[in-house]
């Protein structure tokens, strides 16, 4: 069977200046993130032989987190964009059967996003976009990024929406207990409120072919379905959208399964927003090939349906 994974990260060393002291802040042992930051850099040896030995045929490439996002300076952003996009797309051209890519967007600067975002599409052949959640606090419902979805609806591509590693702000909850914070259980709760953000916020109204990706089997939301519509009907008439929650991440949202290896959830996932709008992925290198890979091919599936997560949704989605 044919497996595209579409959430898998790489870096490029010194891109992003202030990406080395992040990573040293992350509450991670360091022999885990020393392996991370070895397979993120690379683009060739250990990530082909990591697919070769598990039968991943496609890797859909993506900036890690912290990504541009972290930048204050939109002149920096836009430059630090560039050059990790053209070194993506090099990388795509010497294994053009293997690897495939979404761009990074310096959308501090939302016209230059826009540039960027049809160079990255129309000459490098990218497939669509990566975004780590917030921008410096700014998140993708607000007024000035309205450019940016027009010019995704008008290509035909997809904004996958991704945690950022550095939060927006610093919950109460939280403290004590920084096992909340990341991927465990905050990542999700942040970037699953910025999908709710783009609907309640009407972006979908306005560009209603426009799609975002969620990862981690849609950051919980396929689960809270009932729970967004049964509440819908108490929201003041006046800050209500066209459709029922529900109605949106069914149309506009897609869900991988990146970290998420659970036969019970890709059930409740596929049966909340149906087998057509759920792909696979691993998120290489934070999570084991081998265990996403047994994972996908021992799911309880027929052979039609399973292969539409493995890799037809993929190739159909993002035009593989």
């Amino acid at each position: 069977m044919r497996i595209v994974a579409v959430e898998e990260a790489f870096s490029v060393p010194g891109a992003i200046r202030q990406e080395e002291a992040i990573r040293q802040h992350m509450a991670v042992p360091d022999a885990i993130k020393q392996e991370w930051f070895r397979r993120l850099d690379d683009l060739t040896e250990l990530r082909l032989a990591d697919m070769d030995a598990n039968g991943v045929d496609v890797q859909v490439l993506s900036y890690s987190t912290p990504g541009v996002e972290v930048i204050e300076d939109p002149a920096e952003a836009v430059a630090a964009a560039r050059r990790i996009n053209d070194h993506l797309a090099k990388a795509i051209t010497a294994h053009p059967t293997r690897f495939a890519g979404f761009a990074t967007l310096p959308v501090q600067d939302p016209k230059a996003a826009v540039v960027e975002l049809r160079r990255a599409v129309t000459e490098l052949g990218f497939k669509g976009v990566l975004h780590n959640d917030h921008v410096r606090g700014h998140y993708l419902d607000e007024p000035q990024f309205r450019p940016v979805w027009a010019e995704l609806e008008r290509l035909g591509v997809t904004l996958y929406l991704h945690p950022a590693v550095v939060p927006a702000d610093n919950w109460h909850v939280f403290d004590g207990y920084p096992v909340l914070v990341g991927p465990s259980w905050g990542w999700t709760a942040t970037t699953g409120a910025h999908a709710l953000r783009l609907i309640y916020g009407g972006v979908f109204d306005e560009f209603p072919r426009a799609s975002v990706m969620l990862g981690h089997m849609g950051e919980l939301l396929p689960f809270q379905m009932a729970r967004l519509d049964s509440r819908y009907d108490q929201v003041p008439a006046e800050h209500r959208v066209q459709h029922l929650p529900s109605y949106y991440l069914r149309n506009n949202v897609y869900v991988t399964t990146s970290g998420v290896m659970s036969h019970a959830a890709l059930l409740g996932a596929v049966h909340a927003v149906g087998v057509d709008r759920v792909l696979f992925s691993i998120d290489y290198p934070f999570e084991s090939s081998a265990e996403a890979v047994g994972f996908l091919r021992s799911a309880p599936y027929a052979p039609a349906d399973l292969a539409s997560i493995a890799h037809g949704n993929a190739e159909r989605v993002l035009r593989l």
